[in-house]
This record gives structure tokens, C-alpha cells and sequence, in this order.
């Protein structure tokens, strides 16, 4: 048996493609063009390559975006002003703080400091507590999260039902992914460090998403046969073969999980594509609010 192959990249370029039409559609309505600012603070080379990436991808929708960047020294009051002065401009529909902080910035003040509104990231507290509660419904949904859900239902994996493992609780993907899944009335156990018995637990899941942050960590036969595996890691590691000197790998070991799986993501080009993809349909879906508002 040999998996399906989910394919990140044509999923998410069919979404990139979707945004750039409902953005050229709105521009022959007369309607203003989705703006989304960046802000990165300090010089993280990893967030640099990560937010260049995204504001291509604007530029390639038709979306408008700024970018904005601050020194590794710049203070909480100097982060913050600057957020608010974007929930100020009409012209900004999303914000985009690129995480990890500097040291020495309180992470959880910057995020609530963005505007409900305009928190294209999904990462505001209000967003995530209504993600979290029955019968409420946040404003965004964080964009890697939604990929991963997005991945899933064009596979065509029943969740109804399923017992779904996910990898990791980080605030970035594992809760909130865990939060989704359990929206589509799977039942869902989340894995972290202090688990015991991981291999065991994965071996019941009809659903896994791997978001732990360890190259190859999830074996063959720890995968029930025919279950969905959605690769959210990528790691770098040394491969003197390779002309960089390394290569990107996922959380799962692929060439034992690709003989067990009934789908799988491979790592790159899963659900890495899907990030920006999303990111790009939560600035649009603001951008319409803030017409509804305008309206109202």
C-alpha cells in the first residue's frame, strides 16, 4: 500500500488564485484594495525570509502590503504605538506581527493590542477564546490551522467521528488545530512532552497531525494503516549531499509513513504553501468586514 499524496502546493496555489480574482473583482466595483502591514522586530533571519514570502505573495494577489520594521532594541511602548497607529489607517485591513518576539517583549500585550478586526494571524486572545467555545465564532482562524483543515477536506477525510492525534500544543498550531478538529466533532487527543506512550496512541488515530518540531520523529509502524497524516514540521537538517548543506525535512518519517498511510502531506510542500495561501483569504475576509462596517 503507498499513500495519496496531498498536495499542498496546488491546493494552495487554487486558493492564491481564488483571492486574486475576488481582489480584481473588487476593484471593478470600486471597492478599496485589501491592505495588510507587516511588523517585524529585530533582525531574525528566519522572519525576514518568512514575511519577504508573504509580502510576494500580496503583491502576486493584488493585495497591498507594508512593511514595517523595528529595531531588536525598540521598547513595548514603541510596538505598541506602532500597531496602533495601523489599527488606525483605512487603508490597513490585517496586521501581521511576525512571531517569535525579541526578548524582553511581552508577546501576549502586542497581540491583544491588534485590532479584533484586523487580526489576520487569529492569534488576538478574543479570537482564540471564541475558537475555543461552542457556538461562538471568531473573526479569523490562525492561518497554518486553517491550511491543515483546508488539506483535510479536500482529501476527503471524514472527521465526524474519527479519533484525531495531534503532535504538539503550541498556541501557533497544535491548540488551535486541536480546537478545529474538535469543531468537526472528532475526538481528539493531543500529544506533548510529558505523554507517555506516545507510539501506542498514535496507532488508534484516524487522524494525525504532527506539529512537534522533530525531524522524521514519527515511525511507520507507530501509523494505523490507512489513516490521514498531515505534516506540519520543517526541519532543517546537515546533509553535506546537498548543495546548501542541508535539507528540509518534516516531523514524520515520510518513507516509512508513505507505505502505511491512506494520505500523507509530504514536507516541503504540504502544508507550508498552505500558510501563506490562507493568510492571503483571512486579509480579503477582512477587507470585507471592514466594507460590511463602512456599509453599516
Amino acid at each position: 500500500m503507498t499513500a495519496k499524496i496531498i498536495d499542498g502546493k496546488a491546493i494552495a496555489e487554487s486558493i492564491r488564485e481564488e483571492v486574486k480574482q475576488n481582489v480584481t473583482e473588487r476593484l471593478e466595483q470600486g471597492l478599496p484594495v485589501p491592505g495588510l502591514a507587516t511588523v517585524i522586530i529585530g533582525d531574525n533571519p528566519a522572519s525576514r525570509v518568512y514575511v519577504r514570502m508573504k509580502h510576494k505573495a500580496c503583491q502576486e494577489a493584488g493585495i497591498r502590503s507594508v512593511g514595517h520594521e523595528l529595531p531588536a532594541t525598540a521598547t513595548q511602548d514603541e510596538v505598541e504605538s506602532l500597531v496602533k497607529q495601523l489599527n488606525d489607517d483605512p487603508g490597513i485591513h490585517g496586521i501581521l506581527v511576525q512571531l517569535p518576539l525579541p526578548a524582553g517583549l511581552d508577546e501576549e500585550r502586542v497581540l491583544n493590542t491588534i485590532s479584533i478586526q484586523k487580526d489576520v494571524d487569529g492569534f488576538h486572545p478574543i479570537n482564540i477564546g471564541r475558537l475555543a467555545q461552542k457556538g461562538r465564532e471568531p473573526l479569523f482562524v490562525p492561518a497554518t490551522p486553517a491550511g491543515v483543515m483546508v488539506l483535510l477536506e479536500k482529501n476527503g477525510t471524514s472527521l465526524d467521528g474519527a479519533k484525531a492525534v495531534v503532535l504538539g500544543r503550541s498556541n501557533i498550531v497544535g491548540m488551535p488545530v486541536s480546537l478545529l478538529l474538535l469543531r468537526e466533532n472528532a475526538t481528539v487527543t493531543i500529544c506533548h512532552s510529558h505523554t507517555q506512550d506516545i507510539p501506542a496512541t498514535l496507532r488508534e488515530a484516524d487522524v494525525v497531525v504532527a506539529a512537534i518540531g522533530k525531524p522524521g520523529y514519527v515511525r511507520g509502524d507507530w501509523i494505523k494503516p490507512g489513516a490521514t497524516v498531515i505534516d506540519v514540521g520543517t526541519n532543517r537538517v546537515e546533509d553535506p549531499a546537498a548543495k546548501r548543506g542541508y535539507r528540509l525535512v518534516g516531523d514524520v518519517n515520510f518513507d516509512e509513513v508513505v507505505k502505511v498511510a491512506g494520505a500523507i502531506t509530504p514536507s516541503p510542500g504540504g502544508v507550508g504553501p498552505m500558510t501563506i495561501a490562507m493568510l492571503l483569504r483571512n486579509t480579503l475576509r477582512a477587507a470585507r468586514l471592514a466594507d460590511a462596517r463602512d456599509i453599516g
